[in-house]
């Protein structure tokens, strides 16, 4: 469970991760990511950089054969989402062209805190016809993405590749963007109220527990809950296996395959088929490398994967497994004249949950400098599976709840240690961190914003607080 808490008066945002301190693509026929288009000047110097005009727009996709409207976020053009490169100035425009106010968050990025785009804590929302200027360097570069961070907004696929190119990337190599989204015909207040009431949520064996009570040995006893709502369709690009995309490449070609898990609750497993791939970055940050044909993949992470395609003629499938689940949904990388081929929706067998042993396993290449923690914070997930409400320290969010107080430049330590049956991907707002801990072993683990703490662990990340703000 994405768990995002605003003030009282707005609703609870659908989706599978906890936002910590500061509170957490698409086209309808989706034309290929290109390089920001300029449209205006911020600023009045003659010599300030164009900046980048976004639009927040309603538009339709075709799913399992039904027209859908859906939200996007788009340039003039029709491209979805922003690359750009590192070093630059990332100076956007964001243009609200619904019925609706809305706000946009640039997932993985370290803006002022008042760009960040939370609505009630950055700044106020968008009004419909209104606009928003940003500002801010672009400090590192790799694989993020933008969304709405106003109510609902983001299942309805108001969300957007954001590429930031840097010196990994390589000459002759060819990109292609992944984006994952859980879908749903039903609207998305619609599916909040059905939880809340408990009528998504799928039957379990006996009644649910009261979370705050468990025991961390009774959670790892438990099975897991998974995939509280029943979605109509798993998209890969805006599209299903039913009809994938098709990415033509070149035999023996250097593809670097950019995923992005966009969904608001659902958690897979990346598989590569018969391909192995070169895992370089998770969340936009590089790890010493690690070759696999299979990848963990929670709600918000982010993989950078260099595969090296076959010489003959193939079509190589790339597929994301919903956890514990036999639904699936993915793209065609398709080398030369070769047919391809139909991919059922469904797996022979359901998928386990997510497990944490690939975050053992990774290394950051440029990892926090050693220092002492200044100041380290205990956020125990909890929460109310029968009510379906989420919380920390069992406290759910609320406009009166205190900050956690953090002093510019401390190492800070925050352990997470979920208390639920649910995974839960907690990502930081304004700060990258590193992983340094799982269940009281410590390790140099990945740089990341977005981590996955399955139930009855804990996990111990670190960061710096070099980003002052809310």
């Amino acid at each position: 469970m994405r768990l995002y808490q605003p003030c009282q008066e707005d609703p609870v945002m659908l989706s599978r991760r906890a936002l910590l301190v500061s509170a957490a693509a698409a086209a309808a026929a989706r034309p290929p990511t290109a390089r920001a288009q300029t449209a205006a000047v911020l600023g009045s110097s003659e010599t300030a950089t164009p900046a980048t005009i976004l639009r927040l727009q309603r538009r339709a996709i075709e799913v399992n054969g039904k027209s859908a409207s859906v939200l996007g976020i788009r340039q003039a053009d029709g491209t979805s989402g922003i690359i750009t490169e590192v070093g630059k100035p990332f100076r956007v425009r964001v243009e609200n062209s619904i019925d609706q106010p809305s706000l946009i968050q640039w997932d993985g990025l370290t803006p002022p805190w008042q760009q960040d785009g939370v609505p009630g804590i950055s700044g106020p929302p968008i009004p419909a016809s209104g606009s928003a200027d940003y500002d801010s360097p672009l400090r590192f570069g790799g694989t993020f993405w933008m969304h709405s961070h106003q109510g609902l907004q983001e299942q309805s696929l108001m969300l957007a590749p954001l590429i930031i190119h840097d010196e990994r990337d390589r000459a002759g190599e060819q990109e292609v963007v992944l984006m994952l989204n859980d879908f749903s015909f039903t609207p998305p207040e619609e599916i909040f109220a059905g939880l809340k009431k408990g009528t998504n949520m799928p039957k379990m064996a006996g009644p649910a527990p009261s979370m705050p009570a468990m025991t961390r040995a009774a959670q790892a006893a438990s099975a897991p809950d998974l995939n509280d709502v029943k979605y109509d369709a798993f998209l890969a690009n805006d599209r299903t296996l039913g009809d994938p995309e098709v990415v033509k490449v070149e035999p023996g070609g250097h593809v670097l395959l950019r995923v992005i898990n966009g969904s608001s609750m659902s958690n897979y497993h990346l598989q590569l088929g018969q391909l192995k791939g070169e895992l370089i970055a998770v969340d936009g940050f590089q790890t010493e490398p690690m070759m696999a044909s299979r990848f963990p993949i929670a709600v918000a992470q982010r993989l950078d994967i260099r595969l090296a395609l076959p010489r003959e003629p193939a079509a190589h499938p790339v597929l994301a497994v919903l956890e514990g689940n036999r639904r699936r949904t993915g793209i065609v990388l398709a080398a030369g004249g070769a047919a391809i081929p139909r991919i059922a929706e469904t797996t022979g067998t359901p998928s386990p949950a997510l497990t944490l042993d690939l975050e053992r396993q990774l290394r950051a290449a440029e990892p926090l400098k050693p220092r002492k923690a200044d100041r380290m914070h205990t956020l125990n997930l909890t929460g109310d599976m029968a009510r379906y409400i989420w919380s920390i320290n069992n406290i759910p969010w609320n406009k009166d709840v205190p900050p956690l107080p953090i002093a510019k430049d401390e190492r800070v330590e925050l352990v997470m240690v979920n208390q639920t049956r649910m995974p839960h991907p907690m990502h930081l707002h304004g700060h990258e961190f590193q992983v340094l801990e799982i269940d009281g072993k410590r390790f140099s683990g990945a740089m990341r914003d977005t981590v996955l703490v399955t139930p009855g662990r804990r996990v111990v990340v670190a960061f710096d607080a070099n980003n002052p703000g809310l």
